[in-house]
């Protein structure tokens, strides 16, 4: 036997469902997993749902018992629907997402970042060489002059500065210690 909510009831009924919003809330966001933007939409589909479908809420069970089953059902189909038709991305998202040649520049920006890393940490007479041959573009002979080194030293220190940055790059900061 189903009672017949009146107007008033409505009212009554509808005041109880924002005065559960936020616990809600709180609900949708666990099933989400907090994601909040997933948790948002759960939250609005099942006040929405509970809204258009008061009429087939039982008047002496829990009206919030009752809401906490719809958001439930309706994250439960959202999980089936992904499943099947696969996770969709907003048209918006897609924009941000990086192009083949964009990958490549943030690629490469992380291997700059970490030959600058390297260079900090170099020991500095390995540093010295290294910047004066490769980042100032000096010769052999001027590098050798400018640091008043023989030539050979050079060659050594600028091997090894290559060698530091190989390693450090390949390896990382936190490994280099224990290398």
């Amino acid at each position: 036997m189903t009672a017949v909510v009146t107007n008033a009831g409505n009212e009554d009924l509808r005041g109880r469902i924002v005065a559960f919003v936020p616990r809600l809330r709180r609900f949708c966001r666990g099933l989400a997993g907090g994601r909040s933007d997933v948790a948002d939409d759960l939250l609005q589909a099942a006040v929405e749902r509970a809204l258009s479908r008061i009429d087939q809420w039982q008047p002496g069970t829990s009206l919030e018992n009752w809401m906490l089953k719809l958001a439930s059902n309706l994250y439960i189909d959202q999980l089936r629907r992904e499943k099947v038709r696969g996770i969709s991305v907003d048209i918006e998202e897609a924009y941000e997402l990086p192009s083949p040649d964009e990958l490549e520049r943030m690629e490469f920006r992380s291997e700059l970042a970490a030959v600058e890393a390297a260079l900090a940490e170099m020991p500095p007479e390995l540093r010295m060489v290294m910047t004066s041959v490769v980042l100032d573009g000096q010769s052999y002979r001027e590098t050798a002059d400018l640091l008043a080194i023989p030539i050979g030293t050079v060659m050594s220190r600028l091997s090894r500065a290559r060698q530091f940055i190989e390693t450090y790059v390949r390896r990382g900061p936190e490994r280099m210690v224990a290398a």
